[in-house]
């Protein structure tokens, strides 16, 4: 089953920077196929925020940063 990460989106985050922690957590989520909604979720955050991140507009906010590395580490 896809979650419908756009062409657009997965382009926007494979060119931007992978020192942002947004952008690493955005590309997890792409190559495992995790919906956009079930990380805002989990992160108590709107769609919109997630989108922001993976493709690096917005960086976390500092109380975000260890929730988002727990969620990497456990999908990789």
């Amino acid at each position: 089953m896809s979650y419908g990460y756009s062409v657009e989106l997965i382009k926007v985050n494979k060119q931007a920077s992978r020192k942002s922690l947004g952008v690493r957590l955005g590309r997890v989520c792409i190559a495992h196929n995790i919906p956009v909604q079930y990380v805002a979720r989990k992160l108590k955050v709107s769609r919109q925020t997630v989108y922001n991140w993976f493709v690096g507009t917005v960086n976390p906010r500092p109380e975000f940063v260890p929730l988002i590395d727990k969620f990497i580490a456990s999908h990789n």
